[in-house]
């Protein structure tokens, strides 16, 4: 008989890594504090430093559906920049940029993405240093696609790198007022509607 299907949606926390074997003495996904099932495993990835919207799950299905590139499904991110952000950058970002991946050079896809006033979050676990000269500014990026740590590199392009990065919906899953290291579990009919995945 197969296993349960299994749904949750974690808020993690920047300086953990996504996954659950150890690596040193950096957190992962087993410092969450909550009991997962074993055949559970996390959709996509967060890099160390970023933070927000994870799914785990043991659905294989769903993890194909939503990585795939041909669904388009969206994501957004809060970002916070050095600087404050020009017209000019938003734009660009929103036309698509051109990154390195690995050996070679990427046009991102076109983006949704404008300035925003900086959330309510909880403070970082990770301190980070930047000009006060400069200053900051934060906006709220869509993506239809996740190419390695895209965020970070497409704002660094247009000339304002990323200094903390939050994932805080993918679709309609919201990470909402969730804060780091909570877990909330889903019944699979819920979560696959605000994924806006059929079946």
């Amino acid at each position: 008989m197969s296993a349960k299907l299994k749904y949750f949606v974690i808020y993690k926390p920047d300086g953990m890594l996504t996954q659950f074997s150890p690596e040193g003495d950096k957190l992962t996904l087993k410092d969450m504090g909550f009991d997962f099932p074993t055949d559970v495993y996390p959709v996509g990835r967060l890099d160390e430093l970023s933070e927000g919207l994870l799914i785990l799950t043991n659905d294989k299905a769903l993890n194909s559906k939503l990585l795939d590139p041909k669904f388009k499904h969206s994501r957004s991110y809060w970002a916070c920049v050095s600087g404050q952000i020009t017209d000019e950058a938003i734009n660009q970002l929103e036309q698509g940029v051109s990154i390195k991946l690995k050996n070679s050079r990427y046009q991102t896809k076109p983006a949704k993405a404008e300035r925003i006033e900086a959330p309510e979050l909880a403070p970082r676990q990770v301190s980070f240093s930047y000009s006060q000269k400069l200053g900051l500014s934060w906006i709220n990026l869509t993506l239809t696609e996740g190419k390695n740590r895209q965020v970070r590199k497409m704002t660094a392009q247009v000339g304002f790198p990323t200094l903390r990065l939050i994932r805080n919906s993918i679709e309609n899953l919201q990470l909402g007022k969730m804060q780091p290291f909570d877990v909330v579990e889903y019944e699979r009919p819920e979560i696959y509607k605000l994924l806006k995945i059929k079946g």
